[in-house]
């Protein structure tokens, strides 16, 4: 029951994503970080088969970093974003990939961006987007609430809602959700909103 969601504000974009990994009827652990910093102003937040997902995004990952060590500067948001989108299209008639992604990103010249790409190589510039079960909620909030040029403040508490709403409405609901920002200081962690810890494993 994966929830991926994000939005566009005045000069930086979040996103926030759960960190469930659950495999059938199993809930493996609830601190899974499905967000990747693709480069010191990008973020990729990803949903869809885990193996898929960790792999897929670690390569795009080491491909924009091998682009920006051979060629001296790094790829725009636009171009990873471009890149990504064709690599799944590629995939798509081989060996597709179970992955939708939410490309974050901020370039000095055009400000912060947020893309969608899906499992099948479809490729928008959104101001607001989300996948999984949690989009049902977090589409319909967004259309009632984002406005552009939203502050920090403002993107956080909408994102906060979202998260109530998944919580206390979707049958199967993670309990944890990462959100990360990314703006001209570069992409990091904003917060976690926790209501379940793992437990701590004994060592043997």
């Amino acid at each position: 029951m994966e929830c991926v969601f994000g939005l566009v504000g005045d000069g930086f974009a979040v996103v926030a994503a759960d960190t469930s990994a659950v495999h059938s009827i199993l809930v493996h652990k609830s601190n899974e970080d499905k967000i990747m910093k693709l480069d010191s102003h990008k973020l990729v937040a990803a949903s869809g088969e885990p193996g898929d997902r960790v792999q897929f995004t670690e390569y795009i990952q080491k491909n924009v970093a091998l682009y920006q060590f051979r060629n001296g500067i790094p790829l725009t948001t636009a171009a990873a974003a471009n890149f990504t989108r064709g690599e799944l299209a590629t995939a798509l008639r081989k060996n597709p990939y179970s992955v939708n992604i939410l490309m974050a990103g901020y370039d000095k010249e055009t400000g912060p961006s947020l893309y969608y790409i899906d499992y099948i190589a479809t490729l928008h510039k959104v101001d607001k987007g989300a996948f999984g079960y949690g989009s049902y909620f977090s589409l319909s909030l967004m259309d009632r609430h984002y406005h552009s040029g939203m502050s920090v403040e403002e993107a956080v508490d909408l994102l906060d809602k979202i998260i109530m709403e998944i919580r206390s409405r979707l049958v199967v609901a993670p309990p944890n959700f990462v959100i990360k920002i990314v703006d001209k200081d570069g992409a990091r962690e904003y917060a976690w909103r926790e209501s379940v810890k793992d437990a701590a494993v004994a060592s043997a």
